[in-house]
């Protein structure tokens, strides 16, 4: 597949967009309005802030940094960032975030990246390779993540497909998805239910309802199931509903595009 995704039309009627644009207006639009939504920096935090400027504007953004219904009108930096706190709705101390917000269940959805994905939804931001103390490449770590993957109602990842980042076992659990497979958060007593969308530059992947291995459910526009396979370090399964995405409108394009060029 090539970066852009799609070409205009004659008539202009579909906009030229590339994978990675896909990827965060597929993310925006699995946020429901009015939802509590738990942002990670990066791909996450650009994809919940398009769906609050979209089709979401009641959805409330929290940051790990105490801010509570931020409203940037730029993508923030980090979660220091300074926009949280001045657009916010309230600024509270870290532990209150996760003591009175997170553990309890509070928030609805946690929105994740990953640098190393499993089969299960099983997150690694740590370390790649197998030798703690020495690795091929030390990332930045776990922040709130596995807070955030235990506690959640529910989790969604957003991340760049490759062989590389979808592996069969992650080299670090740096964040809880399902495990070894279904059952397994219960067994260990996370109260959320993990993981229950994967969106990347490819498609989008589901937990199966028996075996909680992720299950391709749906390709984005110019992506067939070869391309989604040869970026998958397992036996990637196909779901037998198999769907399409609908491509980006030009009004989310155009917010997107709006809140990267702020941001620059």
């Amino acid at each position: 597949m090539t970066e852009a995704a799609a070409t205009t039309t004659a008539s202009g009627a579909q906009p030229e967009y590339t994978s990675d644009e896909m990827m965060s207006i597929a993310a925006a639009r699995a946020l429901e309005n009015g939802t509590r939504c738990f942002v990670g920096i990066g791909l996450p935090s650009t994809a919940a802030n398009v769906a609050r400027r979209t089709h979401a504007p009641d959805l409330v953004l929290v940051y790990e940094s105490g801010t509570l219904g931020s409203k940037p009108d730029v993508l923030p930096s980090s979660i220091g960032d300074g926009v949280l706190a001045e657009t916010a709705d309230a600024v509270i101390g870290v532990p209150e975030v996760f003591n009175y917000w997170l553990q309890p269940g509070r928030i609805d959805v946690g929105f994740l990246g990953a640098a190393q994905l499993d089969k299960f939804g099983n997150i690694n931001t740590t370390v790649i390779g197998d030798d703690y103390a020495d690795p091929k490449v030390r990332l930045p770590g776990a922040g709130g993540a596995p807070e955030i993957a235990a506690s959640c109602r529910e989790v969604v990842v957003v991340v760049r497909q490759s062989a590389r980042s979808f592996v069969d076992k992650v080299d670090f659990v740096t964040s809880v998805g399902h495990g070894s497979g279904r059952g397994d958060r219960e067994r260990l007593g996370l109260p959320g239910a993990g993981p229950t969308l994967v969106i990347t530059d490819l498609g989008v992947l589901r937990p199966d309802p028996e075996t909680a291995e992720l299950v391709l459910t749906q390709l984005h526009p110019g992506v067939e199931v070869e391309d989604v396979r040869a970026a998958t370090g397992w036996n990637l399964q196909i779901s037998p509903e198999l769907a399409r995405t609908d491509a980006p409108t030009a009004a989310e394009l155009s917010t997107l595009r709006t809140l990267k060029e702020a941001s620059r």
